[in-house]
């Protein structure tokens, strides 16, 4: 789906998910305070989710893991799975670290606890809606720690195998982004144009057959 980033008059359409109406209420009011982003529509199960995206054609959504029909993580994994998807920002009270790498591993861009501050939740649509991936220094952290802590995994060997398809350029920028550095971040410390570091970024996707940068992240703690 071609997000509001590519257009800088446009606004970021979202989409709220959650079983909670005082939650989809708040983040309404929240989100609709905020000039550039447009509350498309809501649903209040994962069941919902194909034919709201069908029906208002988000950018973003907004996606509880918590539901009593489908839950977010399957939402997340079945609506990454279309042609041209929205981007995903599943949001977190941290009930177990391995949900959150489902989600990561499904596709969702975005990962920000529930108490986010409202002008951080904002940013994070902003910054997804354009491309980039937003997780909270302390997701961040936090599903590392847990990656690194599950051990061996059989899959090492097929993540080192694909990193081995990079060119020496492209790994470093691979390894930056997978501390969670912006485009312009990895720009500075490799003295780069932010244009370069999004070719590059593309590239990489392309050779290793992922659809955003998080799963980059997650390939190169993988392969450790």
């Amino acid at each position: 789906m071609t997000t509001a980033g590519a257009d800088p008059g446009a606004k970021v359409r979202v989409l709220l998910v959650d079983d909670d109406a005082l939650v989809r209420a708040g983040l309404t009011m929240m989100l609709g305070a905020f000039d550039g982003i447009e509350v498309a529509g809501s649903a209040s199960d994962g069941t919902e989710v194909a034919a709201a995206v069908n029906t208002h054609r988000p950018d973003v959504v907004l996606m509880d893991i918590r539901m009593p029909g489908m839950d977010g993580l399957t939402a997340t994994e079945t609506l990454r799975a279309r042609r041209d998807p929205p981007e995903v920002i599943v949001l977190t009270t941290f009930d177990t670290d391995a949900h959150v790498l489902r989600a990561m591993r499904a596709g969702a861009s975005g990962f920000l606890l529930k108490h986010t501050p409202p002008v951080e939740i904002a940013r994070a649509v902003r910054r997804v809606a354009a491309g980039e991936p937003m997780m909270s220094p302390e997701v961040l952290r936090r599903m590392m720690t847990f990656v690194a802590a599950a051990g061996a995994d059989p899959g090492r060997e097929r993540a080192r195998a694909a990193l081995s398809r990079l060119s020496p350029g492209e790994r470093e920028v691979a390894l930056l982004v997978a501390q969670g550095r912006t485009n312009q971040e990895i720009g500075t410390a490799l003295r780069m144009s932010t244009a370069t570091v999004k070719a590059y970024v593309s590239r990489i996707l392309t050779k290793l057959e992922l659809t955003n940068r998080v799963q980059v992240a997650l390939l190169v703690h993988d392969a450790r």
